[in-house]
C-alpha cells in the first residue's frame, strides 16, 4: 500500500501556511502546521514528517537556528526545504550550509514548491550502492582520516578534530557512499541539495574545493577527490566501516 507523504510546514504567516497546506493536500500529501520553533518541536514529538518546509524569518528562533538544531539531533535525516523572503545568494548558501536540502525564495508559486518538495523527497530516498555499509557505522575510515557520522566531524591521523559545515558533510558522505565511481556535477547537486544545476551553477566546484581544503588534499595531485575533465569527480580512496565512535 502506498503511503502518503507527510510535510511539516513551519511559517509564522498563517495565510502562507494554509495556502501551502491546501495545495499539498490537494495533491495527495498530509500536512502539519507550525508557527514557530516551539510548535515545530511539539509537532516532531507527535510524528516524524517526511519533509519540513521551514521559513527562514521566524520570530524568536529563526529558521537557521532551528535547521542547525534539527541537523544536530535525532531528526538530522529529515529533509528540510527552506523558505525566505530574502533572495540574496548569501542567504541561500548559509541556509544550505546549515543543513537545508533546498532553498526557495518568497514569493513563490505553490506548484513550483510542490515540484521542489517531490524532488527533495525523491533524492533523499535514493539508496546508493553501499549505503547499507556506511549507514550502519558511526565511524568511517578512509586514507588517514576517520569521519564521525554522529558528531559530523573529521578526525585526522593524530586524532585532531576538523569541523565540517552541513554542506561539506553531505558532500563527503555522498563521496564515501560512492567510492571509486565517477559522479557528475548534476548528480552531486541532486544528491546533496535535491535540485538540478543550471548552466552557470558552479556551487559544487566551490564546495569540492572547500572539502579538499578540509582533507588537506592537493588539487594538483589529489589523493582523495580527483577531477575528471568534462565528466565530474571521483573519490579514489577505499572506505571502511569502523563501527561505533569512541
Amino acid at each position: 500500500m502506498e503511503t502518503t507523504d507527510h510535510v511539516l510546514i513551519v511559517d509564522d504567516d498563517r495565510d502562507i501556511r494554509e495556502l501551502i497546506a491546501a495545495y499539498l493536500e490537494k495533491n495527495g500529501m498530509r500536512t502539519t502546521l507550525a508557527a514557530n520553533g516551539r510548535q515545530l518541536r511539539a509537532a516532531l514529538d507527535t510524528a516524524v514528517p517526511d519533509l519540513i518546509v521551514l521559513d527562514l524569518m521566524l520570530p524568536g528562533e529563526d529558521g537557521l537556528t532551528l535547521c542547525r538544531e534539527l541537523r544536530a539531533g535525532k531528526f538530522r535525516t529529515v529533509p528540510v526545504l527552506m523558505l525566505t523572503a530574502r533572495g540574496e545568494e548569501v542567504d541561500r548558501i548559509i541556509g544550505l550550509e546549515m543543513g537545508a536540502d533546498d532553498y526557495m525564495p518568497k514569493p513563490f508559486a505553490v506548484r513550483e514548491l510542490l515540484a521542489r518538495i517531490r524532488a527533495v523527497l525523491r533524492r533523499t530516498r535514493m539508496l546508493p550502492p553501499n549505503i547499507q555499509v556506511t549507514e550502519s557505522a558511526d565511524m568511517l575510515g578512509f586514507g588517514d582520516w576517520r569521519l564521525d557520522t554522529t558528531a559530523r566531524h573529521l578526525l585526522d591521523a593524530a586524532g585532531t578534530m576538523v569541523a565540517l559545515s552541513g554542506a561539506e558533510y553531505r558532500l563527503l558522505r555522498v563521496f564515501l557512499d560512492h567510492p571509486q565511481r565517477v559522479l557528475t556535477r548534476d548528480q552531486l547537486l541532486n544528491l546533496t541539495q535535491g535540485r538540478d544545476a543550471d548552466q552557470f551553477d558552479r556551487s559544487i566546484d566551490l564546495l569540492v574545493s572547500r572539502l579538499r581544503q578540509r582533507l588537506r588534499d592537493d588539487a594538483r595531485e589529489p589523493r582523495y577527490i580527483k577531477t575528471l575533465r568534462s565528466e565530474g569527480y571521483v573519490f579514489s580512496s577505499g572506505v571502511t566501516a569502523l563501527g561505533a565512535a569512541p
